[in-house]
């Protein structure tokens, strides 16, 4: 069964999107997290959608890490889902009491708003203010975007 079959599913009344509530049970890294959907017997892998955190491996990947788990590890969680990546993960907007996740990740500088083709994405600003203010990972003189650590480092991840 899958998630969406086992979650108690409800519509944001502002967006009219699919929500769902859930406990965060694991961290994997500043943008990876597994959630416990309420009334589930199985957590869903879930990416926070729109930003990029640093590899665990890179300069700055367990600061991020680490940021995520003080903001919503072992906590409640509300997830507006907008479908699956590549990988399988549910890609979704994760708020806590009301809070988007994916903004304070971005507005501390412990992850990089993830931009599009066409759009800087919506956490563009942030990105901008804490690079400015040099906050995180942009106390760093030439931090190294994820999507170019992987190009010459590969992934962290083992086989």
């Amino acid at each position: 069964m899958s998630f969406t079959q086992d979650a108690a599913l409800t519509v944001d009344p502002q967006t009219g999107s699919p929500r769902w509530t859930g406990w965060v049970s694991w961290v994997a890294d500043g943008d990876t997290l597994l959630v416990l959907p309420d009334q589930a017997q199985e957590a869903v892998k879930l990416r926070i959608q729109n930003i990029d955190a640093p590899e665990r491996c890179q300069p700055g990947g367990d600061a991020s890490r680490d940021a995520l788990i003080d903001l919503v590890h072992r906590k409640t969680v509300q997830v507006i889902p907008h479908g699956t990546d590549t990988y399988g993960r549910v890609l979704g907007r994760v708020e806590i009491d009301g809070r988007d996740v994916g903004a304070e990740m971005v507005a501390s500088g412990m992850a990089w708003a993830y931009s599009f083709r066409a759009s800087a994405g919506p956490y563009a600003v942030l990105q901008r203010q804490a690079r400015r203010q040099k906050k995180g990972l942009f106390a760093q003189t030439q931090p190294m975007t994820p999507k170019v650590f992987r190009q010459f480092h590969g992934s962290c991840q083992t086989p």
